[in-house]
């Protein structure tokens, strides 16, 4: 059956044998789903691995970026900085806490925010924002010297985007520890993942105090969500892939899964729209929590096939009509102080939607489409986000020739191979 699954960059990408095996150990012990304790023990690990004083987990990174807004005593309608080319998880959490995000553009060549960009537009504010958020896209570290320079000057309080960016470093630290709070994502399609997740990251005694807080009044998710978040990985593991191209059998399996919400999405219907779904903001339980454990154990084994995959690619890339930037190679980051978490190896080219539409439907090779607009998914409805067109250039046009390959785990020498005789074909 192993002839029919995809080259897949997001349905569950580091699921691994251990992992389906673990899921179908919790599967049938629904004591372990809410308490127990690997949330205590995940928390330490980021603690420990990060050299932090506090870690506090959530069912999901926007959970925990929420917490953090809600802990900052902001007032209504309050400005929260971001760059476009993101997520709608980013601007949504702002958005739910009643404050008013501030778009700023990105660098046209490694995709982080643009801090010309980021220093014109506070000047050009009326009232000055209270928060800026950096996103480490892809896991390449954004300028943080330069970005907390900003932040101090401005009195704006820094939170770190880490969602892509677990392990990464700038300057020798650890991403997410330069500013006041970070957060992690261990979504199905992150660093790490445990199918849902999130870490908040900090060193502020007080703020501490008040994201414990909100983790306890978040309360858990439902029986039925975790449930739903264990039973991925099987599924994914045991049918959807290895039917995926079989009649399309695995596709239509995987649709109505989710139709009937035997599975859950990665985002919600409501989410697109601006809107907060009931399982949002909630702790992480248990059970997660020992899924994204055994993912932390892997953690190191994760980084080094990624960056092998990287390599391997801008090798057989670099030269042609793809355009590879150079910064994405250790060897040139490391003169930089930099280590990038190589999430997907990204790059570009002016016919990048037909080459993302034609590799699934001729290849049964899904290609990444983070992002193909300047908010992702691509039907999220920018109004709704507070985003307006033409605002952020770069971030669009970048959208228009961005694509991403996949880096993970389960992507073998032989299906980098596939994908780069593939891109061959169009350059």
């Amino acid at each position: 059956m192993s002839y029919f699954k995809p080259v897949s960059i997001s349905l569950s990408p580091n699921v691994e044998k251990d992992d389906i095996k673990l899921a179908l150990n919790l599967i049938i012990r629904p004591w372990l789903w809410k308490k127990g304790r690997g949330i205590e023990e995940l928390e330490n690990e980021f603690r420990k691995f990060l050299g932090v004083k506090y870690a506090f987990s959530f069912n999901s990174g926007r959970s925990g970026l929420f917490a953090i807004l809600k802990s900052l005593n902001l007032d209504k309608n309050d400005g929260v900085m971001l760059q476009a080319f993101t997520c709608n998880a980013v601007p949504n959490p702002i958005l739910w806490a009643d404050l008013n995000p501030i778009y700023i553009d990105c660098d046209k060549d490694n995709f982080n925010i643009d801090i010309g960009d980021l220093k014109n537009r506070i000047a050009s504010l009326e009232k000055k924002p209270r928060v800026l958020i950096v996103q480490h896209t892809f896991g390449l570290p954004a300028n943080m010297k330069e970005i907390v320079s900003v932040a101090e000057q401005n009195n704006l309080f820094l939170i770190e985007d880490c969602a892509h960016a677990l392990g990464a470093e700038y300057s020798g630290q650890k991403v997410g520890t330069f500013g006041g709070a970070g957060f992690y994502s261990l979504s199905r399609d992150k660093i790490i993942s445990s199918v849902y997740g999130g870490v908040v990251v900090t060193n502020d005694d007080i703020l501490a105090k008040k994201i414990q807080s909100l983790q306890k009044q978040f309360g858990s998710p439902s029986n039925f969500w975790v449930f739903q978040q264990i039973l991925h990985p099987i599924l994914l593991g045991y049918v959807i892939l290895p039917l995926y191209n079989l009649l399309d059998l695995g596709k239509i399996f995987l649709v109505l899964s989710q139709i009937l919400h035997i599975l859950s999405k990665a985002v919600s219907k409501k989410e697109k729209r601006g809107q907060k779904p009931d399982y949002f903001p909630k702790t992480l339980p248990n059970a997660l929590a020992v899924m994204a454990l055994n993912q932390f154990q892997k953690l190191g084994k994760f980084y080094n096939h990624r960056r092998q995959l990287s390599r391997f690619y801008y090798e057989n890339l670099k030269g042609t009509s793809f355009e590879v930037p150079d910064d994405l190679l250790s060897e040139n980051l490391s003169s930089k102080k930099l280590k990038h978490g190589f999430l997907r190896f990204t790059v570009k080219h002016k016919k990048a939607h037909e080459i993302i539409y034609d590799s699934w439907r001729k290849q049964n090779i899904l290609i990444g489409d983070w992002y193909t607009t300047p908010i992702a998914p691509f039907d999220t409805n920018l109004e709704d986000m507070k985003y307006q067109k033409g605002s952020c250039k770069n971030a669009e046009r970048l959208s228009e020739i961005t694509l991403n390959l996949p880096t993970h785990i389960n992507i073998s020498q032989k299906d980098a191979e596939r994908i780069v005789n593939f891109l061959k074909q169009w350059n």
